[in-house]
């Protein structure tokens, strides 16, 4: 099923006589396997609205992420939550879309400063289980009265409902940006730096440690001179943990940032990979309850993308230290015998029943993805 407008996605979903695989540009393959008939979203495409003064984009949900990512960079803008690209880490090819990147909620480095991707996203379009086209939020779309759908359907894997149009806030993009690196620290050592670097009043928009790799990085963008000064201050800051370099040639910074965005050093690498939310501070020792062959800290330490033998189950480990794990590479077979995702308490749980028998009464949106 390949529809190439919304008209004829909503008739789709509307006479389809049984579950449905929902596919936007095949890149994001996380969750549980789905059986049902692909349904794809690739031919729903094309910014329809790109307002630079206004800083607002809207682009249907099908559009190419790099179509978006180009058209704002001739503008000087970008989107602030810097979306990671799974095809590395995953193994997957495709092209990533707008549309996918709302699905999974992708945000990157940026997010402890600029929010995730539900903070920018202003309007939604999307098609329910029954085939109706529904509207909220944004620039030109009518609300729903009871429900803030533009939140809810970020992070929702497409089973509440089908993206069809997206619409953002977008930013400018900074004159300069900077990072600042020490090799040579441990996990333990590495939290404490970034923290203080985060609890300074300098703005840092990157904060992450990738041991046996660059090691710390912190990261400032903004105006040249603005950048200088908090590259100065923050370097004076963390001169006691240890010696500083810092890195401001644009290729080099960027390179850096997509490595940590994108998690290229567990890239091509035998082992499940999990991604574990904890408080900064509990992050190393997270990291060596669960025997990760390898970790990977972003968001100054709250955010583990941890390597380890494939088929491991890490919750039962982390129990005792606040926070929440979710499988994001394995084999299919692991996936559909664990939860992929974090388990819910039951009230959520009971919410979370509820919103889909609402908006998905027939149970054919990416059925079972979401455990």
């Amino acid at each position: 099923m390949h529809p190439e407008t919304e008209a004829d996605l909503a008739e789709a979903i509307a006479g389809a006589g049984g579950p449905l695989r929902i596919v936007g540009g095949g890149t994001r393959g996380i969750g549980r396997p789905v059986a049902g008939e692909v349904l794809s979203l690739a031919g729903l495409a094309g910014i329809t609205l790109y307002e630079p003064g206004a800083l607002t984009l809207v682009a249907r949900a099908g559009t190419p992420l790099a179509e978006v990512e180009a058209a704002l960079a001739a503008e000087g803008q970008r989107l602030p939550f810097e979306p990671m690209d799974h095809r590395a880490l995953l193994g997957t090819a495709g092209v990533p879309t707008i549309g996918g990147m709302v699905a999974v909620n992708a945000s990157g480095p940026r997010r402890i400063q600029a929010g995730a991707c539900r903070d920018s996203l202003i309007g939604v379009r999307f098609v329910d289980g029954r085939g109706d086209v529904i509207k909220n939020g944004g620039r030109g779309m009518k609300n729903v009265t009871g429900y803030d759908l533009v939140k809810l359907m970020a992070g929702s894997f497409g089973t509440i409902g089908v993206l069809s149009e997206v619409a953002f806030k977008v930013l400018p993009r900074p004159e300069m940006a900077a990072s600042l690196r020490m090799e040579g620290v441990d996990d333990e050592a590495a939290v404490r730096v970034l923290c203080a670097a985060l609890g300074s009043p300098f703005e840092v928009s990157g904060a992450a440690h990738v041991p046996g790799g660059p090691g710390v990085m912190i990261r400032v963008e903004g105006f040249a001179a603005s950048v200088s000064y908090r590259v100065a201050q923050l370097r004076a800051l963390l001169a006691p943990y240890g010696d500083v370099v810092v890195e401001t040639e644009p290729e080099a910074v960027n390179a850096g940032w997509k490595r940590v965005r994108d998690v290229e050093a567990f890239a091509g690498r035998p082992g499940d990979v999990w991604r574990i939310s904890v408080k900064p501070t509990d992050g190393p020792r997270a990291a060596a309850a669960i025997g990760a062959r390898e970790a990977m800290y972003d968001w100054g330490g709250g955010l583990i993308w941890a390597l380890v033998p494939e088929g491991h189950d890490v919750r039962p480990a982390l129990a005792g230290i606040g926070g929440h794990a979710t499988l994001i590479r394995a084999g299919a077979e692991t996936r559909a015998a664990l939860p992929v995702f974090p388990p819910e308490p039951a009230p959520l749980a009971a919410i979370s029943a509820g919103l889909r028998a609402q908006f998905d009464p027939r149970g054919i949106l990416n059925p079972g993805l979401m455990g």
